[in-house]
């Protein structure tokens, strides 16, 4: 999977137009980055900007726009009536896919070392990663705003993590950290009370409500020994809500933040929602997402639904997508989009010479073309995955046969093993076609000199232990979804019993084939060394799979007779 992160860095200035465009034109300029969202606010004189990528560019990007910030953004002017200390007030990592928090947080450090070290503003650390428990809330570390810089930088108990322990009247501080994705979501109501709303958010909310005498709303408050209100806890945590009105729509929502949803995601506050909302005769008719959200999240959603439903989750993204969208109908208000919507979708690049996805018939033209590529390697990936593929549809309609209603869970597992399989193989389509060209491109360099030659060597022998790796993998991938179909031939549909038989010999050719691109590729290798052990690895891997495919025809072929 590839490794994101989003960052989502506030600059105080929310006024000056062509401030906010040089800040984000750097942005933009840095290599792999896609700027997701600009929200300028005037009353708070504050800009929150989202941008998106892989971590590198990611802290690179956030340097270039805190440093073109301290340029631009002279704190000894700037009012707001947001709470605020730095000209970029606060920037913080979070983890999207492929990466860990863990991971995040080194990479918000050496974000900080670098801010401080370079640009000398004083820097403190946050959330996830900050250095002690008192500096994890960016309100402590923003207490005293801006005016009370001066005093607090010098002090020994709010000494910056990084950077100078001096007042930078120009920039102020920054806070950096990590935390994990916080989302803005909304669900739609069938009422335009105000005060219904309220009351389904307090039972929501992790803060609850406040305990009164009487009436919720007006009855005397309830305090404890010590004169402190006492608080009855809503039903979900790192959650904030509040009901409100919205004219546009004539309906009341219950406005939630979910501020992490790995504790609570979305399809569980939906869920909690609509029970509340039940008690007090009230109907969800939505829901609204707003702004990005990550793949995972989305999938979950859709996962989730499809198992209450006792469904198999074994199927193609973009179906799990929709099951999402629609259970939580993110469509009554505005279309949702997946693409415009989802951050991995955001940074897809357009590519449009992928030959995984070319349609059956143009993929079949291109193969025959006089161009050696796609050739054997690309096309036994890609009868593998259809193999995988049969593997998990036949899992997948085990799952929903009726009468086998206990063993759904079962088949939908087996049925997202065959799905990781066939996406991989996909995947492999392509990179044995990139593989051959790269070693291509090695035999063409230049070979007048000593020099060049033996780098032209280098080259080719580098682009065929690639062209040899790629191949290897189609057959570890290929043979670990055999075990799909033997768990099918043995206990799947005996309707699809011929599908079966059908996927086997699909991962049985996937195999066959990548090994003899294995094999044929090695021997251009002239340090025998270097490849013995894949070798070694594959002539079994070949064997064993024949002979396991074989005893999946014999299996099927006495379910068929025996009919």
């Amino acid at each position: 999977m590839k490794r994101i992160i989003e960052c989502v860095p506030n600059f105080s200035e929310g006024r000056e137009m062509e401030v906010i465009r040089l800040i984000t034109e750097v942005i933009e300029k840095v290599e792999g980055i896609k700027l997701l969202n600009v929200d300028p606010g005037f009353a708070t004189n504050r800009t929150v900007v989202t941008f998106a990528g892989e971590p590198e560019f990611v802290v690179e990007a956030a340097f270039q726009a805190i440093k073109k910030a301290s340029e631009l953004i002279d704190m000894r002017h700037h009012t707001g009536e947001h709470p605020r200390f730095g000209a970029t007030d606060v920037c913080p990592l979070v983890p999207v896919s492929g990466i860990t928090m863990e991971e995040t947080v080194e990479y918000a450090r050496v974000l900080a070392k670098r801010v401080g070290d370079e640009l000398k503003i004083p820097v403190y650390c946050y959330e996830y990663a900050a250095f002690e428990p008192k500096r994890q809330s960016l309100a402590n570390c923003r207490s005293g705003e801006y005016e009370g810089l001066p005093s607090k930088v010098v002090s020994k108990e709010w000494k910056p993590d990084f950077g100078p322990a001096e007042f930078n009247a120009r920039s102020g501080a920054i806070a950096i950290g990590a935390r994990n994705f916080l989302i803005a979501y909304n669900i739609n109501l069938n009422t335009t009370s105000v005060r219904r709303a309220n009351s389904i958010a307090f039972d929501v909310r992790e803060a609850g409500r406040i305990q009164r005498e009487g009436d919720p709303f007006t009855g005397k408050i309830i305090k404890s020994k010590d004169g402190e209100p006492i608080r009855i806890p809503g039903s979900l945590k790192k959650v904030r809500a509040i009901g409100w009105y919205i004219k546009e729509y004539r309906m009341a929502q219950i406005s939630m933040n979910l501020t992490d949803i790995t504790v609570t995601p979305v399809h569980v506050a939906f869920d909690e929602v609509c029970d509340k909302a039940a008690e007090r005769g009230i109907r969800v008719t939505g829901s609204e997402l707003i702004g990005v959200v990550p793949l995972k999240c989305m999938l979950d959603a859709g996962k989730y639904f499809l198992h209450k439903q006792k469904r198999s989750s074994g199927i193609p993204d973009e179906e799990i997508i929709e099951i999402a969208v629609r259970s939580l109908g993110l469509n009554e208000l505005a279309p949702f989009d997946p693409k415009k919507r989802i951050i991995e979708y955001l940074l897809q690049e357009e590519q449009t010479d992928q030959l995984a996805d070319l349609t059956l018939r143009k993929l079949t033209y291109e193969t025959a073309s006089d161009s050696p590529a796609p050739g054997g390697g690309s096309i036994s990936a890609a009868v593998g995955a259809l193999g995988a593929a049969l593997g998990s549809m036949v899992a997948n309609l085990s799952a929903h046969k009726r009468g086998w209603d206990e063993q759904w869970e079962m088949f939908s597992d087996w049925a997202e093993k065959g799905k990781m399989a066939y996406e991989q193989l996909l995947k492999l389509v392509d990179e044995d076609t990139h593989a051959f060209n790269a070693v291509m491109d090695a035999f063409g360099l230049a070979k007048d000199s000593p020099e060049q030659k033996e780098s032209r060597r280098l080259a080719i022998q580098e682009a065929t232990l690639k062209a040899i790796e790629v191949p290897f993998k189609v057959m570890n991938v290929a043979a670990g979804a055999i075990e799909l179909l033997e768990k099918m031939a043995e206990s799947g549909n005996p309707n699809s019993a011929s599908d079966v038989a059908v996927g086997a010999l699909c991962l049985r050719t996937a195999v066959s084939g990548a090994y003899l691109n294995v094999r044929i590729n090695a021997a251009e290798i002239k340090d025998a060394s270097l490849v013995a052990e894949v070798l070694i690895q594959a002539d079994k891997l070949e064997k064993e799979t024949i002979k396991r495919c074989e005893k999946i025809q014999k299996k099927v072929l006495l379910k068929i007779c025996s009919k």
